[in-house]
């Protein structure tokens, strides 16, 4: 027959064993990081164009838009003034970013350019 004492010690080994397995999971789960994906405005030839046209994102992640060629650009989305850049990018190399909180489809453009047909789309997972 199993005394107090013995039965105390097995209990208090079996609950520190589980507290340690319980605590290890909270330490290795490591939180997930938010990627930037690039997007060239205006193509390497000098085309009216976002290059990707299209990007696939998940919540949380950023788009960074760099000046390439045939400058200068903007990035306005309809409906998403937090995510519009609505001033002219006139430098070489300018950047523009926005981060998506939300699943979606954002479609943009380039105000000045919006004519030849600059436009491209965000889908956010």
């Amino acid at each position: 027959m199993m005394n107090i004492s013995s039965f105390a010690k097995k209990l208090g080994l079996a609950i520190a064993s589980l507290l340690f397995v319980v605590g290890s999971l909270f330490i290795t789960a490591s939180p997930a990081s938010a990627d930037t994906v690039t997007v060239k405005m205006g193509s390497d030839g000098g085309q009216l164009v976002f290059e990707p046209k299209v990007v696939t994102i998940k919540v949380g992640d950023t788009v960074k838009w760099v000046n390439n060629k045939a400058f200068p650009h903007n990035i306005v989305f309809d409906g998403h003034e937090e995510l519009s850049h609505k001033k002219l990018a006139q430098k070489p190399k300018a950047e523009l970013e926005s981060t998506f909180n939300e699943a979606g489809e954002f479609a943009y453009y380039c105000s000045p350019h919006r004519g030849a047909g600059m436009a491209g789309k965000v889908v956010v997972q």
